[in-house]
């Protein structure tokens, strides 16, 4: 392979793969099953170390 076949390849699939690897990063804390991990982590920093 030279370096305009590798060069078309990145151009190309290599942006789609950004993209959906991008959009997947973005939607995983919306996901259902990450709230109370969400929340947890949302809440951390008010707890005190006599909490638990």
């Amino acid at each position: 392979m030279d370096y305009n076949t590798l060069r078309h390849l990145a151009d190309s699939w290599g942006l789609l793969a950004m993209l959906a690897i991008f959009v997947s990063l973005c939607a995983w804390p919306f996901r259902p099953g990450a709230r109370s991990r969400n929340r947890d982590a949302a809440t951390l920093i008010f707890k005190d170390d006599n909490d638990g």
